[in-house]
C-alpha cells in the first residue's frame, strides 16, 4: 500500500488551487510539502496524470517531476490530509511488483507462524496470485490465497485470477477511485456471482459502516448497502476503518452481524439466489452436492453434513446456498479452520473414518451434539470414497435420527 508519511499535528490544511510537493525523502508534511512511501513514484508519474489520496477526497494533478525524489503538484480538490493515507494513480503505471521485499519479509512471519488465508493487496494479473502460491509451495505451507480486486488490470483479468486464487476480496475503496466510481456497484454483483459459480468465497470490503467510526449508529444506507451485499450472495462483509480506528468497533461489528442476520431470515434472500443461480460445472462432486440442495428443498431434512478432507465438497455444499444448515465434518483441523470463511459452514473436528457407516454415525453424534437435528429428524450425508481424498465425493443418503447403527451398511 502506497501513504503519504506523517504530517504536522497529524492534519494539514490543503487548498484548492495551490500546489503541493510531494518528496520520496521522508520528511514532516506540511502544507507546501508531504512525502510518501513509494520511491519510484518520481519516475513513474507523467505531466498531467492524478494523484488522489484518501480515497480520493484529496486530488492532485502532476506539473512536473525531477524523476528521482520530488514532484510538483497542483491541488484540484483540498482538504484536510491526515498522516498515513492511501495514495492511488489511476493514470499511471506503476512500477512496482504486487508484491514488495516488505510483503516478502511479512509473508515469511506469516508463513511461519501457520495463518490460514493470505491476502495479497492490487493484483493486477493471475501471475501475481502464482508468484506469490510458488513462495507459499516453497514453505511448505497450505495457506490459501485471496486476491483483493482494487486494479483495473484485475478486472480485465478476471476470470484468470478467480481460477488461481482461492478466494476474493472486492476492496472498494481503492477500486472506486481506480476505476469511475458508478461502475463499482456492477463489478461488485459480477465478481460475486463469478465466485459463487466457482465456490470461491468473496469478501466485500470498505465504507460500508463508514459514519459508524465516528457515529454510534449506520446511515440507512449504509444499512441498505451491507444488506444488497449479503442478499447477492457474498460469503463475508468486511469493516476496515470502522474497527481500525473508529470510536465504537464493538457496535459496528454488532451491528452488521444484525444486518446480516435479518437478511438471511427473508424468503426474498433465497428466492433472489435461486433466480441467481447458474448451470454447474459438469462432474461428479458437482452433481453431488446440487443433488443434496434440491433434496433438501423437497424432503424435510435439518442439516446437511458432509465429509471434506481438503475442503472441496464443503466448498461446492455452501456454494449451492441451501435452506438449512450445513456441517462440514474433517479430520484436518486445518481445513476446518479455512472453511470457516465460506458461507453457511459449521466446521467440526471429527474422527477420521475409512468406511460410509462410520461417516453416517459421525454425523448423527454431531448434528445431535450441535442441536441441529433430533427425535425422528431426516438429515442429509454426502461423502466421499475412498475418505480423506480430495474431490471423490460420490455417495448421498438421507438418514433419520432415529435409525439404528447397527442398520447401516
Amino acid at each position: 500500500k502506497i501513504r503519504t508519511h506523517l504530517m504536522a499535528n497529524d492534519v494539514v490544511k490543503l487548498k484548492e488551487g495551490g500546489q503541493l510537493k510531494i518528496s520520496t525523502e521522508e520528511v514532516l508534511g506540511t502544507e507546501q510539502l508531504i512525502s510518501i512511501n513509494y520511491k519510484a513514484l518520481p519516475s513513474d508519474v507523467k505531466v498531467n496524470d492524478r494523484i488522489l489520496i484518501d480515497d480520493g477526497k484529496i486530488v492532485l494533478k502532476v506539473i512536473s517531476s525531477n524523476s528521482q525524489d520530488e514532484i510538483l503538484t497542483e491541488i484540484i480538490n483540498g482538504g484536510n490530509l491526515y498522516s498515513k493515507k492511501g495514495v492511488n494513480f489511476p493514470n499511471t503505471d506503476i512500477s512496482s511488483p504486487s508484491m514488495t521485499e516488505k510483503d516478502k519479509k511479512d509473508l515469511e512471519f506469516i508463513l511461519d507462524n501457520d495463518i490460514d488465508w493470505v491476502a495479497l493487496s492490487f493484483v493486477r494479473s493471475a501471475h501475481d496470485i502464482i508468484d506469490l502460491k510458488h513462495i507459499i509451495s516453497l514453505k511448505n505451507s497450505s495457506a490459501k490465497v485471496i486476491a483483493k480486486i482494487e486494479k483495473p488490470e484485475a478486472i480485465t483479468d478476471i476470470d484468470d485470477i478467480i481460477q488461481h486464487s482461492d478466494g476474493l476480496m472486492v476492496a472498494r475503496g481503492d477500486l472506486g477511485v481506480e476505476i469511475p466510481f458508478q461502475e463499482v456497484p456492477l463489478i461488485q454483483k459480477r465478481l460475486i456471482q463469478k465466485c459463487r459459480q466457482n465456490a470461491k468465497p468473496v469478501i466485500v470490503a470498505t465504507q460500508m459502516m463508514e459514519s459508524m467510526i465516528k457515529s454510534s449508529i449506520p446511515t440507512r444506507a449504509e444499512v441498505s448497502d451491507v444488506a444488497q451485499a449479503i442478499y447477492d450472495g457474498v460469503d463475508a462483509v468486511m469493516l476496515s476503518a470502522e474497527t481500525a480506528i473508529g470510536n465504537h468497533p464493538e457496535k459496528v461489528v454488532s451491528t452488521v452481524d444484525k444486518i446480516a442476520i435479518e437478511i438471511e431470515r427473508d424468503a426474498l434472500y433465497f428466492e433472489s439466489l435461486e433466480a441467481s443461480r447458474t448451470t454447474s460445472k459438469q462432474g461428479v462432486s458437482n452433481a453431488i452436492t446440487v443433488a443434496a440442495r434440491e433434496v433438501a428443498e423437497t424432503v424435510k431434512v435439518k442439516v446437511i453434513c458432509c465429509f471434506t478432507h481438503g475442503g472441496t465438497t464443503a466448498s461446492l455444499a455452501s456454494r449451492e446456498r441451501p435452506r438449512v444448515p450445513i456441517i462440514a465434518l474433517t479430520p484436518n483441523i486445518m481445513t476446518a479452520r479455512k472453511l470457516t470463511l465460506f458461507w453457511g459452514l459449521h466446521c467440526v473436528i471429527t474422527t477420521s473414518v475409512d468406511r460410509f457407516k462410520q461417516a453416517v454415525i459421525n454425523a448423527l453424534k454431531e448434528a445431535k451434539k450441535f442441536e441441529f437435528a433430533d427425535g425422528n429428524d431426516l438429515i442429509i450425508v454426502i461423502a466421499g470414497v475412498p475418505f480423506n481424498t480430495s474431490g471423490t465425493t460420490n455417495i448421498l443418503r438421507v438418514v433419520s435420527m432415529a435409525e439404528n447403527f447397527e442398520d447401516f451398511y
